[in-house]
């Protein structure tokens, strides 16, 4: 069955410029490198979550794959040093997997 991880971040209104300048690093490092996955990026415009929320989600075939994903993520050095340059900016994150139902 395959799975979405969703990456859901909040910052600071007036931090939006910076945040996004961060973010910006963090796509071009998925472009650039072959061995990282590569998601989707999203932004609320009207529902539950405020405007000021980062989303990125991601699909993967199986739970395996998820973790696998989840466990390159967390171990890569490039992705910490941008997450740590990103999050003075945050004031929410917190990460998500959702099984696609195939009905």
């Amino acid at each position: 069955m395959p799975y979405i991880v969703r990456f859901v971040q909040r910052y600071t209104p007036e931090q939006r410029c910076a945040f996004m300048k961060v973010e910006e690093k963090f796509a071009a490092m998925e472009q650039r490198r072959s061995d990282f996955p590569r998601g989707r990026r999203s932004q609320p415009y009207a529902g539950r979550e405020p405007s000021n929320t980062l989303v990125w989600e991601s699909e993967f075939p199986s739970l395996a794959a998820a973790q696998a994903a989840l466990a390159k993520i967390s171990g890569d050095s490039e992705h910490e040093a941008l997450f740590r340059e990103q999050v003075p900016y945050m004031t929410e994150a917190y990460t998500e997997i959702d099984e696609i139902l195939e009905l």
